[in-house]
């Protein structure tokens, strides 16, 4: 295997990265300007040097507590649950959100072998007490291992002061009824609103 078999090889252990592709961002590499291809491996070992988690969400940051959750103009009242650290960067794009973020670090699965234990379950738990959070937003994928986590979550946040409120899911702006699941079509009939 020559070093191009080797990169590629590197690259498709990459989510959402085929062989292809993976071919082609290492011929692109390769034809780069060298200075390119140092600069790209400089950035790759460093990376877990400069970032680390918070120490109170759980986000990827180069400061602790990372820029969210020292913002003052956030409100510690209102927490969003997120499976992965980079949710909080899609929820961040949305610009609809102000409040903070927890990061879970997955989502019950028990036939994968990921136990309420494995998550940020217990940390959550404590912020929500302590911090007197007035609401908590479970933003899960719906998906069986996000419905399961949410409805643990749910279940343990009932000893708490805090509301326990889901994101809505259902149908896509400029999606087409004939291409649309049933269970997001369900769920859209159970979400819909007066208008």
């Amino acid at each position: 295997m020559n070093a191009i078999d080797r990169l590629t090889a590197l690259l498709t252990k990459l989510p959402g990265i085929g062989k292809k592709s993976a071919g082609r961002m290492a011929y692109y590499i390769l034809d780069a300007d060298p200075s390119y291809a140092g600069f790209l491996a400089e950035q790759l070992s460093t990376l877990h040097t400069l970032i680390k988690r918070c120490s109170v969400c759980g986000s990827f940051t180069e400061t602790d507590p990372c820029p969210i959750c020292s913002d003052p103009g956030r409100d510690p009242a209102i927490i969003c649950v997120v499976e992965r650290a980079q949710d909080v960067r899609v929820i961040e794009e949305s610009r609809e959100f102000q409040g903070r973020f927890h990061v879970l670090g997955g989502l019950i699965a028990p036939l994968e072998g990921v136990s309420p234990e494995d998550l940020s379950i217990g940390q959550l738990l404590n912020r929500v007490r302590r911090d007197n959070v007035k609401e908590v937003i479970l933003a899960m994928n719906p998906t069986v291992e996000g419905d399961t986590t949410a409805l643990y979550l749910q279940k343990l946040l009932k000893d708490t002061n805090a509301e326990v409120t889901r994101l809505a899911s259902g149908l896509p702006v400029g999606g087409d009824l004939e291409y649309t699941d049933r269970l997001t079509l369900s769920r859209s009939f159970r979400g819909r609103i007066r208008m």
